[in-house]
């Protein structure tokens, strides 16, 4: 029973997004091309990120400044001196977290002398300024935050059961909610990149002004920043392409 409610689900999923009789040519080939978009997008900036921050991670600095040394001086110098700089296991996994205070550094950045490390430590720090000069996209980010988890767990839930039931009337009322609750999460995402953008603007220009990088390494700098900026384009563009997906297949219905 489990492998046939499972075939049927699928059968009605990918007849739900224009692969059944219905379809047209031209639909069919549209909506192949929005998939792979969706897919390919993020998985090229995200090679671009990590290529571009590799190269630029065997430039070091000519203060010889470590990258968790910078994030100090980054705190200290806009009186955050309650914030931590703390070292996390994994590749680029820095962060800022507000809960705990503390900026979060890789082990790809923690310790490193590279404009690269030294360019993503300030913009760790760019966030906890923001944070504490109550910027607006970014203490509307936090609250989104739990609205969003919630919300990016349950849509595609709420959307194969919607599929399912496609035949009754609260079937179409769930995949109708199945869109509202993603589109919750594009709303997240968009408020997410005056955030990052702004993170990296305060990161360089501080970089530039307090002398911690010469101006021929800014650049640099500026170059790992836009291509770890790229991901959260690409993630969002790819998100609007789902949204669309789903928008043109209750359409099409």
């Amino acid at each position: 029973m489990y492998m046939i409610s499972m075939a049927t689900a699928a059968a009605r999923y990918y007849g739900y997004y224009g692969y059944g009789t219905r379809s047209t040519g031209r639909e069919y080939l549209l909506d192949i091309l929005l998939m792979l978009a969706m897919m390919i997008l993020p998985l090229l900036a995200q090679i671009h990120v990590s290529s571009t921050f590799s190269k630029y991670s065997r430039v070091g600095n000519s203060r010889g400044l470590t990258a968790d040394q910078v994030a100090r001086l980054i705190l200290d110098s806009n009186g955050l001196y309650h914030i931590k700089v703390e070292h996390i296991k994994g590749r680029l996994t820095d962060h800022y977290d507000p809960t705990a205070n503390v900026v979060r550094l890789s082990d790809a950045v923690y310790g490193e002398r590279s404009v690269a490390a030294i360019g993503v430590a300030a913009h760790e720090c760019g966030h906890a300024c923001q944070h504490a000069e109550n910027y607006g996209p970014i203490i509307w980010r936090s609250k989104l935050v739990p609205i969003t988890n919630f919300c990016s767990r349950l849509w595609y839930i709420v959307l194969v059961i919607g599929i399912l039931l496609s035949s009754l009337t609260i079937g179409t009322s769930l995949i109708y909610l199945s869109i509202a609750l993603f589109m919750a999460v594009v709303v997240f995402q968009i408020v997410t990149l005056p955030c990052e953008f702004n993170a990296s603007s305060r990161a360089l220009k501080t970089l530039e002004q307090d002398n911690i990088l010469e101006l021929r390494e800014v650049p640099l700098a500026k170059k790992v920043l836009t291509a770890a900026a790229l991901t959260y384009v690409t993630s969002l563009v790819s998100s609007m392409i789902q949204l669309l997906r789903l928008i043109m297949a209750v359409r099409r219905r």
